[in-house]
């Protein structure tokens, strides 16, 4: 088995040095859902909701959750992130909204976490935004689907989103 790069000599946890490989393009695409209420869903929709426009302020948050990913991740290496988009898609038919996050970057080491704080906050501040009208509102299937670049080529995740 190949040594784990997170440890150090004795097993400690330790940032990875990333100082030997190369700048290559890096992308990755992350998901997650929030599953809502009809009533709920339908005020999001319309842009009902008191505390103003859940989904672009959901984007908002979700572009800063990926510029500020290795102040929250401690291993996480600080980049410099080169485009940022978050998408929602809406099920009209059984009220959920579907997050993606697609981060790209030039740099030594990947961006798949970026992706995936970008979908969690966006995520949470859709939560937020909602929970006066809704308590029980999930969160789920927050999983990359995609990465591609450095020595590890691409990955497509192929489980489905349910």
């Amino acid at each position: 088995m190949d040594k784990f790069s997170h440890l150090d000599e004795n097993g400690k946890a330790k940032m990875v040095d990333v100082s030997e490989k190369s700048i290559s393009h890096r992308q990755a695409v992350a998901y997650g859902r929030v599953l809502l209420n009809e009533k709920t869903y339908e005020m999001v929709k319309n842009s009902q909701i008191k505390k103003g426009d859940v989904l672009t302020v959901a984007k908002i948050a979700g572009i800063m959750a990926a510029k500020n990913t290795s102040r929250a991740i401690p291993m996480c290496h600080p980049i410099n992130l080169t485009a940022i988009d978050i998408e929602f898609k809406m099920n009209d038919k059984q009220n959920f909204i579907e997050i993606f996050a697609t981060c790209k970057v030039d740099e030594k080491t990947g961006v798949e976490m970026e992706a995936l704080s970008a979908v969690s906050l966006a995520a949470l501040t859709i939560y937020d935004m909602c929970k006066a009208l809704q308590r029980d509102i999930e969160i789920t299937n927050i999983k990359l689907l995609k990465k591609s670049g450095g020595k590890s080529g691409t990955f497509t995740n192929e489980s489905n989103f349910s």
